[in-house]
């Protein structure tokens, strides 16, 4: 039985300090029914619990860690950069090192500015682009989550569409009702509302490779009948790529699946673990932000030294050219995720437990679902206990995975081929046990 006695009162006590005991809410395990481990420190693929307990780590600070946890360039760099001051609230050279670094990436990005949150590059690139357009309604996607600014904290109702209603109190209806719910994966539906009120719609916002209902891929064409429709209607189509930037691939889902968006939102890796965000794309919108243009945005902390630094030294290590022979770092940990989820599948099949397994480069996603998993509707149906039982027995079998099944599963650079078998002794303890508390 795994020891978390420390960790226990540690969170009994942070209930008293913080709501609910932490300060995100996923972080609270209480979706699996079970206290969470307080984490004292971690290196490379592996985070060290307060009592004592070694865990191979997949969730990666929930995505950013690519290059694993501590690494020596990105804290030698961390460590000099401290020393010459934490902020400056003034421009750098560091931001436009930065700049230059996720262009050569993504070439839909010709003018970019730097934020802290990924929450805060979406409501910023949503802000730009009604005042782009001149248009106030916006459509989101059930099921795909874009941080938790008011307009897409939207709840999603029945049928084709729905005009948004609060899902938070403190949202209010006005706000909400600008926001237009779509599901996930369904032309049909999408296009029926472009038809209807596309001459009125700013934007459409997506995850392209959804992370937030679990992972879920779009469908063949998908993609681009939402760079279709928005051509068509002259609305801006705005890519979400927060979780699956450098991850789908090393250029994200728009290299990927071959489409290019109006604005992209990234975040997580270009941080390399500290708060960084970003938001751009074409230039005559992003000229509309100022000082450049009348859209207001702004950050004392935006562009802050240490992040730069922390972001500049994880995109040389991603981007860095291969030995001759060698895969780059995004095919090398794309093989590896590979590994480990046909792992998974095969033991899934030996122990008669039904899943769908999705992966999108080095993030993938499980459901415990005997069909398909295509939007948010069919993610929801996933079995919750399974996944329960499931995820109790990785952790005391050492394998730290997110409290939820409704959220993304990392390989980072410094998962070794030991880490996945480890990994996978402990999956065929987790499926059995599945299996067994099934009958």
């Amino acid at each position: 039985m795994l020891n978390l006695t420390k960790s226990a009162e540690a969170f009994a006590e942070a209930k008293t300090l913080m709501p609910g005991g932490v300060n995100s809410p996923v972080r609270s395990y209480a979706n699996v029914d079970c206290n969470p481990p307080f984490i004292s420190h971690a290196k490379g693929s592996k985070i060290y619990d307060i009592d004592g307990n070694e865990y191979i780590d997949y969730v990666l600070s929930w995505g950013p860690m690519v290059v694993g946890h501590a690494h020596p360039a990105v804290v030698k760099a961390l460590q000099e950069a401290a020393e010459r001051g934490t902020s400056y609230g003034a421009p750098t050279l560091l931001e436009s090192e930065l700049a230059k670094l996720v262009m050569s990436v993504y070439p839909s990005i010709e003018v970019i500015r730097m934020v802290n949150s990924g929450t805060e590059a979406t409501m910023s690139a949503l802000r730009l682009a009604r005042g782009y357009t001149h248009r106030d309604k916006i459509v989101k996607f059930i099921g795909c989550y874009h941080g938790h600014s008011d307009s897409l904290l939207v709840k999603a109702g029945s049928g084709l569409a729905t005009f948004g209603v609060p899902d938070s109190p403190g949202v209010t209806k006005g706000v909400a009702a600008d926001t237009i719910t779509v599901p996930y994966n369904d032309i049909d539906a999408i296009t029926r509302v472009m038809d209807e009120h596309g001459d009125e719609i700013a934007a459409i916002i997506v995850e392209p490779v959804a992370g937030n209902m679990g992972l879920v891929l779009p469908k063949q064409g998908y993609l681009a009948k939402l760079r279709e429709l928005t051509e068509k209607h002259g609305t801006l189509l705005i890519f979400d790529e927060v979780m699956c930037g450098f991850r789908a691939s090393l250029g994200g889902a728009q290299a990927a699946y071959g489409i290019t968006p109006d604005l992209t939102c990234l975040g997580k890796i270009i941080g390399g673990g500290l708060p960084v965000a970003a938001y751009g794309g074409r230039r005559d919108i992003m000229n509309c932000v100022a000082p450049a243009g009348p859209v207001y945005q702004a950050g004392t902390l935006s562009g802050n030294p240490l992040a730069m630094t922390a972001g500049i030294e994880t995109l040389k290590i991603i981007t860095a050219e291969p030995e001759p022979g060698e895969p780059d770092y995004s095919r090398k940990l794309t093989l590896q995720t590979k590994k480990l989820v046909l792992g998974f599948e095969r033991l899934a099949k030996e122990n008669g437990v039904a899943v769908q397994v999705h992966q999108a480069g080095s993030m993938f996603g499980m459901f415990f679902n005997e069909n398909d998993v295509y939007d948010y509707a069919t993610s929801a149906a996933s079995d919750q206990q399974k996944f329960k039982v499931w995820f109790k027995t990785m952790l005391e079998n050492g394998i730290y995975l997110a409290p939820s099944q409704f959220e993304t599963i990392f390989m980072s650079g410094a998962h070794t081929d030991d880490d996945i078998d480890k990994t996978l002794a402990a999956a065929e303890k987790a499926f059995a046990a599945v299996a067994k508390a099934s009958k």
